[in-house]
């Protein structure tokens, strides 16, 4: 079928874009506005989607003050998403669901249980990371839809080629969440494409021709993503083949929970603490006041060097007249003091983010960063890149000797992404903070747009991959994936032997292509359940498909486990094992497939990596 448009969708954690290109916009990407709720009985447009759902007490809203326009009238109250929903829910924080994105990444819960909003005393209105992902997507599109049809623009969604992004820190369980949540969403198969490579490609499409004269061969482009709720890195190779440029993505970093949101309230702890010590006690509503206010002043603050100081006011609830409201001030200081020099402090490349081991029992949810210093997370992921290149003899090639520093891959160039590095002073602290460790200047690739980038630039892919025109990242798979083997060996009293690891996908392996493991044949148990552990590595670039390591446990993260019974062949009983060659496919939408392929006859059979661990 021919696309008539392309949309480049930008799921986000705190918010999400919609990008359109098509005849309409004149073949170039726009961002396209999205009605929703902006109040009872007020329905707007906007450039962005609050990606929150609140869920309405059944008495608190008539369902006609929060229907959306494309809704069929109901007798009950539908979930809100959108603008209103982050503001009005702030106040109700216990019907509030936010960063459902991240819990569709949290390996150690099943993301279609209704677990949302995290630890709400009302059990009866939960939903599941997944179903809120897919109704956040429902109302984007539907909301870009409608906001068309009010200028007279019909749109389609099974005309368009979709894109849609995830972070490149997503393993395949949470990509295939993904695209599953936005095929329910009506968007049909749509191709995934990583946030920072999409942040590249809306750069090279702003830039225009120009974007070749800010790069050279040799070139290592650190793209750094920072948004409200996550920290995502990527490295970004520059190469030249027979006198033309070519770019390969060659490290992602791992999922941080670590961003905008962490540095509002870092400055709402210090302002409620002045006032506490003043004798000013906040409440729970006022303090999330507070956190509102202060995020807002720290973005002015950051946008205009001239102000020192500006004055907040936070109400105490209620409509008495004698209600006191406090006052309290957020000064350029405290600013520079607390996300400054607290998140970007100024340290040595060798300088790691500290482990918090010494708890032994941890209060279960989101796996936030145990340490929020920025800079020393951006050092870890520079140290882990060096690793990896130097585990692949085809990555270390591409790269000149003065990249492979002692301790970390040196980036030449810095690419900015997400709403935090919209403040000039955290963009210079970042460059200044590069250009010590590698000891010579880190250029800033000029023309970037941290708030919408990610959503152009996915459409911008989808219009390459539908003309076939314009330069293409090589990336393909983040990571090296592992399935775990029980080890073939006599049972020796008091000792349980490794669980060994078959690489079943290479790093970097790409959409559209697959591996037949010929060289090794496997026992598979079917007609009776049994576990498969998956396992990856983003530091282990030189593996190939069927490198087997003797101890899982010690060299990879492991993912999650799944449980399944494999159907038997007719004529075998329960719990036989048949022999079989494994064959991983990635499919030219990004999706990973794994099948265990019988030796003896045509007998197949896929395993889903889709389901976590308990």
């Amino acid at each position: 079928m021919s696309h008539r448009f392309i949309l480049g969708i930008d799921l986000g954690t705190s918010n999400s874009v919609i990008a359109c290109i098509g005849p309409e916009t004149e073949n170039s990407p726009i961002i396209a506005p999205v009605s929703q709720i902006l109040g009872p009985n007020k329905v707007g447009e906007r450039e962005t989607l609050p990606s929150v759902l609140y869920l309405p007490h059944e008495d608190e809203f008539s369902p006609e003050a929060v229907r959306l326009p494309w809704q069929q009238p109901t007798t009950s109250t539908s979930p809100i998403i959108g603008h209103f929903a982050r503001d009005h829910g702030a106040q109700v924080p216990d019907r509030l669901v936010v960063s459902a994105k991240s819990w569709l990444s949290n390996a150690h819960i099943d993301p279609k249980k209704n677990i949302l909003p995290w630890r709400s005393e009302l059990p009866e209105i939960q939903v599941s990371p997944f179903d809120c992902s897919r109704l956040i997507l429902e109302t984007l599109v539907s909301g870009f839809q409608h906001a068309q049809s009010l200028q007279g623009n019909t749109f389609d969604p099974a005309q368009a080629q979709v894109v849609l992004t995830v972070p490149a820190s997503f393993d395949e369980v949470a990509r295939n969440l993904t695209a599953a949540a936005a095929e329910k969403a009506g968007l049909g198969q749509v191709t995934l494409l990583e946030e920072p490579q999409a942040a590249f490609y809306a750069w090279m499409d702003q830039a225009g021709k120009g974007w070749r004269s800010q790069v050279r061969p040799g070139d290592c482009i650190l793209v750094a993503d920072i948004g409200g709720g996550t920290a995502d890195f990527s490295m970004i190779a520059v190469t030249e083949l027979q006198g033309q440029l070519q770019l390969e993505r060659i490290s992602v970093g791992e999922h941080l929970l670590l961003g905008g949101d962490n540095m509002d309230l870092a400055l709402a702890y210090a302002l409620a603490s002045r006032l506490e010590s003043q004798g000013k006690a906040l409440d729970d509503w006022q303090f999330l006041a507070l956190l509102h206010a202060a995020g807002k002043a720290k973005v002015k603050l950051f946008e205009e060097p001239e102000l020192d100081e500006i004055p907040l006011a936070i109400p105490s609830r209620g409509a008495s007249l004698f209600a006191k409201t406090l006052s309290v001030k957020l000064e350029r200081q405290l600013l520079n003091d607390i996300i400054i020099e607290g998140f970007f402090p100024k340290v040595l490349v060798t300088d790691l983010p500290l482990e918090d081991n010494h708890s032994g029992l941890h209060e279960f949810g989101l796996p936030y960063a145990s340490d929020p210093v920025i800079s020393k997370q951006l050092a870890r992921f520079l140290s882990r890149s060096l690793a990896n290149v130097r585990s692949s003899p085809h990555l270390a090639a591409m790269l000149p000797r003065e990249a492979l520093q002692d301790s970390f891959l040196a980036p030449t160039a810095v690419l900015f992404n997400g709403g935090v590095f919209k403040a000039i002073p955290l963009r210079q602290r970042l460059l200044d903070l590069l250009t010590s460790w590698s000891g010579q200047p880190v250029r800033l690739l000029e023309g970037f747009q941290p708030d919408l980038a990610v959503a152009k630039g996915a459409a911008v892919y989808g219009q390459y991959r539908l003309t076939g025109k314009g330069m293409r990242i090589k990336a393909g798979t983040a990571r090296s994936y592992y399935i775990g083997l029980e080890s073939s060996m006599p049972a020796v009293p008091g000792f349980k032997p490794p669980v060994k690891a078959l690489c079943v996908v290479p790093q970097g392996m790409e959409e559209g292509s697959q591996h037949l493991i010929m060289e090794k044949e496997f026992g598979l148990v079917t007609g009776k359940s049994v576990h498969f552990r998956f396992f990856s590595s983003s530091i282990r670039g030189g593996d190939v498909a069927g490198f087997i390591l003797p101890n899982a446990l010690r060299e990879l993260e492991e993912n999650h486990t799944l449980e399944v019974t494999i159907p038997q062949l007719d004529d075998l009983p329960p719990g036989q094992v048949v022999p079989v060659r494994i064959q991983s496919i990635v499919n030219e939408l990004g999706i990973l497939e794994l099948w265990m392929r019988h030796l003896n006859s045509d007998n197949q059979w896929k395993i889903e990596l889709q389901v976590r661990t308990e």
